[in-house]
């Protein structure tokens, strides 16, 4: 008996007024895949990695994350659930008036009653792991945005989850630093074996981290498959977008649907002062 997915999306709409912008999509992901959901702006991405994650509830559908229906939980409960999965945002998401130590210090302060000794340790741990040994003092103000990226990961790391979540997680990176995650990405994924979804428009970035790939468009999944099935597809769309082309099938045109509903969670203010990580946000 083959094993349970970690998530099983199942005939997923999502509508706003009297438009669909995730139109009945299924898929699963099985433990250690790296899934890359692709597509141009508007497609529906990132609205559909919002439900996944539990910010956004659908119009009908279900999505189970450990083989618990997310869709129908509230607040409390699915937090119990992403204290097992890590969120890498778009922007890196720092809460600027913490330091990079508190910071990355953030989901332990919450979601454990570990001692600042055991946290220290681990921050120091996870600063190590993106390459930023050193910069638990700076605020965010302080550092670039190459570094602000990394700092996210090492947040979304600090719990050690089985699952991470990536909006495009290259955005904004030069080709090294860009690389620099994408290997990241692959060492945990290949060698701890955490499951991982990545959103992007990357295709250099897709292309080096994915053992499946799912491209949307008109909020549907227009294709699937492994990397190398993707770059071989006879489909006109997949084609034009993964090699950048100007004349196809997919217009020039000004969707508003990403634009009008992209606003990312942000991490919840922590509330908790304890010990010397003070992580106050006002």
């Amino acid at each position: 008996m083959p094993d349970s997915p970690i998530i099983e999306v199942v005939d997923l709409v999502r509508r706003f007024a009297d438009r669909t912008v995730i139109n009945d999509i299924s898929f699963r992901i099985d433990r250690g895949e790296t899934l890359v959901i692709m597509g141009g702006s508007g497609c529906g991405k990132s609205t559909l990695l919002r439900h996944i994650i539990g910010s956004m509830k659908p119009t009908s559908g279900s999505v189970k994350i450990f083989g618990e229906e997310i869709t129908t939980m509230n607040e409390r409960e699915i937090a119990r659930i992403r204290g097992r999965f890590g969120m890498l945002f778009q922007s890196g998401a720092l809460l600027a008036s913490l330091t990079v130590g508190e910071n990355v210090a953030l989901p332990l302060v919450q979601h454990t009653k570990m001692s600042d000794d055991e946290i220290e340790e681990i921050v120091e741990q996870k600063l190590q792991m993106v390459g930023l040994t050193g910069f638990e003092n700076l605020k965010p103000a302080e550092i670039s945005g190459g570094m602000k990226k990394r700092v996210g990961l090492a947040r979304a790391l600090a719990l050690d989850p089985e699952l991470l979540f990536s909006d495009e997680p290259t955005s904004g990176l030069d080709p090294i630093m860009t690389a620099v995650v994408d290997q990241l990405t692959l060492k945990l994924t290949r060698e701890a074996g955490m499951t991982a979804v990545v959103v992007t428009h990357d295709m250099t970035s897709a292309f080096r981290i994915a053992t499946r790939m799912i491209m949307l468009g008109h909020g549907d999944i227009i294709a699937q498959g492994t990397p190398e099935e993707i770059r071989t597809s006879p489909n006109a769309e997949v084609q034009q977008f993964i090699n950048g082309e100007a004349d196809g099938p997919i217009p020039l045109n000004l969707s508003q649907d990403e634009h009008e509903h992209h606003r990312h969670v942000k991490p919840r203010p922590c509330v908790a002062a304890r010990g010397r990580f003070h992580l106050k946000t006002s």
